[in-house]
């Protein structure tokens, strides 16, 4: 397994949340999910503007083996979507916690965010699995 970066907390449906200045937090899916899904080829983006609730499902992944929800890792609005995905979906399997986030949310309650897993709490999560 990569090492994972100790700026971002994670949930267990595997998506990584990195709160940044501002209050916002860009969201994305881990190592560990991408290698799992394969070669990513379509990733259905939210809309700018739409708000989900922490749980809720807000994009999709697809891979040449199967399609997968991204949940929203805490309550808020999309401010932000990463329109390359549309072009370079194979972006998040190159480059997960970087360049292949897939939105960013203002959120409804940045204390949402100490609900999230530590990257030690993951990788503990990931040796159980």
């Amino acid at each position: 397994m990569k090492e994972l970066p100790g700026d971002v907390k994670f949930a267990k449906s595997h998506e990584w949340a990195r709160l940044e200045d501002g209050g916002r937090v860009t969201v994305g899916i881990s190592d560990h999910a991408q290698e799992s899904l394969g070669d990513l080829v379509y990733v259905e983006l939210p809309d700018v503007g739409d708000h989900f609730e922490a749980g809720a499902g807000a994009a999709v992944v697809e891979s040449v083996k199967a399609a997968s929800d991204v949940y929203a890792p805490v309550a808020g609005k999309v401010v932000a979507v990463n329109e390359k995905l549309g072009e370079a979906p194979e972006t998040i399997n190159e480059d997960a916690f970087g360049e292949g986030w897939i939105f960013v949310l203002e959120v409804d309650d940045a204390s949402e965010m100490d609900a999230l897993m530590s990257p030690e709490d993951y990788a503990e999560q990931l040796d159980d699995e």
